[in-house]
């Protein structure tokens, strides 16, 4: 038998994992798998990450919990040198890297028991990785601003309720782009760079980003009238995308150099990332997902 190591947030989505525990262990122990737990918690490090991994032994690595879970994996597996395949099991309050795989259930195990991988890339940002999106400007502290309590009690809407309070108060700032070398200035009022096309809960916000293309997707909300805002955000919440939107700026590249007029701080994965100046690098292929 292999053994996984099964790396979970014990409050993601409002604990609900928990209840999935025995399933999971099952599902895997039928196919050959056993697993050891790692339960996450504060002030854990790259070390102590591969220390688990060295004595448990662990022919890969599966998570549980949201988009901020699988961010610190990511980033623990790079900073510790360690090359294993990864596996999610999306139950956290926003779990849009899981959405964007679209993984069956049964095919998951599978393929986490036969060894079917695919591999993805990582962006990287002021040397911290994210596999999702590096984002700064309004709305995007709201993962940190939300009450816990509210986050497990309304999931999503949680977000989406914050967000619609800030509207009022959104103020534009200038920003100056460099991306693999051409040179673009706008005012906006945030700016997104994705490395998949699901965010903030949404399946698709974009056509062109894929996972393993080389290429990081920069998208900005440029500054605009309240009404035309209102209908920017009415075609993203009905599923449209928007890369093609008179209102939003959108251009494609391997490297970003990206300044601001204000002060920033971004966020990585719905995680708290470096003050902008940021230097941002797409790292091709370098992550390994169980995928069938």
């Amino acid at each position: 038998m292999k053994n996984f190591l099964l790396v979970y947030n014990p409050v993601a989505g409002g604990a609900s994992f928990r209840k999935n525990l025995d399933g999971v262990i099952e599902n895997f122990q039928r196919r050959g798998i056993l697993l050891t737990a790692y339960r996450t918690r504060a002030g854990n490090s790259a070390e102590d990450f591969a220390e688990c991994i060295k004595i448990s032994d662990a022919r890969g690595i599966i998570v549980a919990g949201g988009d901020g879970t699988l961010h610190n994996v990511a980033n623990w597996l790079k900073k510790s040198g360690a090359d294993l395949p990864v596996g999610v099991i999306g139950s956290g309050t926003s779990n849009d890297f899981a959405t964007h795989l679209n993984l069956d259930a049964e095919n998951f195990f599978d393929a986490a028991a036969y060894g079917k991988t695919r591999a993805v890339d990582l962006g990287e940002a002021n040397g911290e990785f994210f596999i999702n999106v590096a984002s700064a400007g309004a709305f995007t502290s709201i993962a940190h601003e939300v009450d816990s309590r509210q986050k497990n009690s309304l999931g999503k809407l949680a977000y989406y309720l914050r967000g619609l309070g800030e509207i009022p108060a959104l103020k534009s700032f200038a920003l100056n782009v460099r991306a693999d070398g051409k040179n673009f200035e706008l005012d906006a009022f945030l700016f997104l760079v994705l490395n998949s096309p699901a965010v903030a809960g949404l399946k698709k916000i974009t056509d062109a980003t894929k996972i393993d293309d080389g290429k990081l997707d920069f998208l900005a909300l440029k500054r605009c009238s309240p009404r035309d805002l209102l209908s920017l955000t009415q075609k993203i919440i009905s599923g449209r995308t928007i890369e093609h939107e008179p209102n939003v700026f959108f251009v494609q590249a391997e490297k970003f150099e990206i300044r601001a007029s204000v002060e920033l701080t971004s966020d990585l994965d719905g995680e708290i990332g470096s003050a902008l100046p940021l230097k941002i690098s797409n790292i091709k292929g370098t992550l390994n997902f169980f995928a069938s």
